[in-house]
Order: structure tokens, then C-alpha cells, then sequence
């Protein structure tokens, strides 16, 4: 069922924008500022350089396609955007502050006018999707021409990918709580949430059904993930023996693949 649970609040939520979005400081959004020195900081950064450059500077309208409460983008859109949300889990809807439209919705089956919206972000959802194709279906049909689609997603052929699909969900919550130090981790609206990894997760397969509907691809990055640098810093004796691993498993596996770049950015254009 879609359900629209907050509506029109763009002044509240432009005066607040600089102050929320995750509580960001200095002029960067919190996740940008909670993420550890390494190539997902630069790969985030570059994404945020390419959106403000290609996106209309006024009238700009942006569809969070489960962005819950936390928002990726940097803060020079966040504050002459009208953001539209549309999540699944009511705890997230709930403590959004920072888009002027939530809607409780699935992103698989919601849908918006042709032509909507200016961007469709979906970052870090894609692999809780069963029908990963139907919401990209609905992504492009609510895009304008010219528009861009921000994905950010974890990459399932990777040391993490693979722990991820084969592991139980339990154990998820285990390392984001006593690895990640998230004491809340698996509570109702917290994170980690169920993982599904539709083939359209992996890289290839999302440039292939791009390609196949007419989007470009305009920036994609593979990157190492950000819980290796975090794992360093909290738990180094269980990063040194992931890293030993994945350094034999780069050595077995052919054309330079590194299975700790776990996760990556791709910005797809609709001509």
C-alpha cells in the first residue's frame, strides 16, 4: 500500500537542511563526514562534483528512492532541492528531516508522472530489492529528459558481497553492532536490513540493462569498501586476517580483481 505520511514541507525543511541532512558540519553532509579516509570518501566526493555541475541550479526536484533518514547528497542541492522520499519502513519515514515529501511506499511498485523529477537517488537499497528491475522500470519513467539516476550499491562479487549473500541475517547483526559498534543495529527502522542481491545488483548487469533502455553511463567506480578502513581502526587484528585473505584471493583470481572494493557509485543519464 502507498501512503503518503508527510507532506509539503519545504520551508521547515530548507531552514533545517544545513543542520540535518545527518547533522552535517563545515559545509558536508554526516555520511560523507562518517565515512574514513579512502576511496569511498573520493568516490563520494566525485559523485557530489559531477551532480552539482550537471543539475539545474533552481526549480531542481530529486526522488529518494528509499532514503529512509539519511541523506548522501551534498548539501549545496540539498538546500535548493524539493526532495521527495518514498521508503518502505515507517521508523525511517519517521525520522526524515529533511525532504519536503515522505511517502510510505515500495519503490518496486510506486510510481510518479513520466518526466518528475530532475535526479532518482537509490543508495544502499537496490540489494534489499526482490524485483530490482521493476524499480528501475520506475525510475526512468519518472525521470526528465536530461535527468540523472545516482545508484550506490554494494558489489555481491566481492569478499563482502559474498559474505553478505551467504551469511545469515543474524550474523549481520552481530557485526554491526559488536564490529561497527552500532548498539541499535537490527532494531526496528535500523540497519542492517534483509539482503535479497537481484542480478541487477552486480555492475555488469546494471550497465547492460542501462545500455538496453537508453541511459548513458556517465561516472561508475568501483571502490574499496568503507568497512575495511573501519575494521583498521576498531577491530585491526580482524581487518589484518579479511586483508590476508583477500590478498590471496586477488592472487588466484585473474585481470587484477580486488574483492575488497566491495561497493560502487554509478551515474546514469537519461538522453
Amino acid at each position: 500500500m502507498n501512503k503518503t505520511v508527510t507532506i509539503d514541507r519545504t520551508h521547515a525543511a530548507r531552514a533545517d537542511a544545513t543542520a540535518n541532512a545527518g547533522a552535517a558540519v563545515d559545509g558536508a553532509p554526516q555520511p560523507l563526514l562518517d565515512l574514513p579516509p579512502g576511496e569511498a570518501r573520493q568516490s563520494l566526493l566525485a559523485v557530489h562534483g559531477i551532480l552539482d555541475m550537471t543539475l539545474p541550479r533552481t526549480g531542481l526536484l530529486v526522488y529518494e528512492a528509499g532514503g529512509g533518514s539519511t541523506c548522501f547528497l551534498p548539501l549545496e542541492i540539498l538546500q535548493r532541492a524539493h526532495i521527495t522520499v518514498v521508503d518502505i519502513d515507517e521508523e525511517q519515514i519517521r525520522s526524515n528531516d529533511y525532504a519536503q515529501e515522505t511517502i510510505l511506499g515500495d519503490i518496486q511498485t510506486y510510481r510518479f508522472p513520466p518526466g518528475s523529477f530532475d535526479l532518482v537517488i537509490c543508495y544502499n537499497v537496490i540489494e534489499h530489492l526482490a524485483d530490482v528491475e521493476a524499480a528501475l522500470l520506475g525510475f526512468c519513467e519518472s525521470l526528465k529528459q536530461g535527468g540523472l539516476i545516482l545508484i550506490g550499491a554494494p558489489n555481491p562479487r566481492s569478499l563482502s558481497g559474498v559474505i553478505t549473500r551467504y551469511s545469515p541475517h543474524w550474523f549481520h547483526v552481530w557485526f554491526y553492532r559488536y564490529v561497527r559498534g552500532e548498539k541499535q543495529a537490527g532494531q526496528p527502522g535500523q540497519p542492517p536490513f534483509p539482503t535479497c542481491f537481484h542480478p541487477l545488483v552486480t555492475l555488469s548487469n546494471l550497465e547492460n540493462f542501462a545500455g538496453t533502455h537508453g541511459l548513458q553511463v556517465i561516472y561508475r567506480k568501483q571502490y574499496e569498501s568503507p568497512r575495511y578502513p573501519e575494521m583498521r581502526a576498531r577491530k585491526p587484528v580482524l581487518a589484518a586476517l579479511l586483508d590476508g585473505v583477500a590478498c590471496v584471493m586477488n592472487f588466484l583470481l585473474p585481470d587484477n580483481v580486488d574483492v575488497r572494493r566491495g561497493d560502487y557509485h554509478v551515474i546514469l543519464r537519461k538522453p
